[in-house]
């Protein structure tokens, strides 16, 4: 790649913005995800009766809709993640590509 479009485009100020956007974006729905998890592991190795407590007069635990709701979330935390980048980021993308358009 050409050093004058790297330099050109990394002092752009929507690269700048969409790099702290996306960047932002990403760490807070890694977090959201992460804490998810071990919150769920930790309950397994601290409080197991919680999770082995059973709903109503079937032999299901209160564990499976909780790990449901956990897939559930997960992927609705990428989904999140994908419309912001299939919107906003690929806005901002674009914006970057038509100020360096001379240098392609």
């Amino acid at each position: 790649m050409n050093d004058e479009l790297v330099e050109r485009i990394e002092s752009n100020p929507k690269y700048k913005e969409l790099v702290s956007k996306r960047n932002g974006l990403g760490i807070k729905l890694g977090i959201f995800v992460l804490v998810m998890f071990y919150a769920f592991i930790l309950v397994i190795a601290f409080d197991k009766e919680l999770l082995a407590a059973k709903i109503g007069d079937n032999m299901t635990t209160i564990a499976f809709p909780i790990a449901l709701a956990i897939l559930v979330l997960s992927f609705l935390t990428t989904l999140v993640y994908v419309k912001k980048a299939n919107s906003e980021f690929e806005d901002l993308t674009n914006d970057i590509k038509k100020d360096v358009k001379d240098l392609l």
